[in-house]
């Protein structure tokens, strides 16, 4: 496979990934960062980085919105759920066991 094919694929990867999360606002950030040690705002800071290694100049909200599909505050207002006592312990015990290794 040729690189330009490959980085075509892997944008399309990328667009269903996001769209999947679009879809799935019911899976909160938190439970992302347990499970997979990224969430959505960690794409958001991917896609700043991505651009900051092309030369272009991406700002952090702008990226949110584009991983988002809308402005961090409205999806904030309209779908984040306050953290659980058992997702903040399961979130710092994932943290312990980073530090550990």
């Amino acid at each position: 496979m040729n690189e330009n094919d490959k980085t075509k694929y892997e944008a399309a990867v990328f667009r269903q990934l996001i769209k999947h999360l679009q879809q799935h606002s019911e899976v909160q950030n938190i439970d992302l960062m347990i499970l997979a040690d990224f969430c959505r705002n960690c794409l958001a800071k991917w896609y700043v980085a991505a651009a900051a290694e092309q030369g272009e100049t991406i700002d952090y909200e702008q990226a949110r919105e584009i991983v988002y599909g809308m402005p961090y505050s409205e999806w904030k207002e309209k779908f984040q759920a306050e953290a659980t006592p058992e997702q903040l312990a399961a979130y710092q015990r994932k943290l312990e066991q980073k530090e550990a290794s």
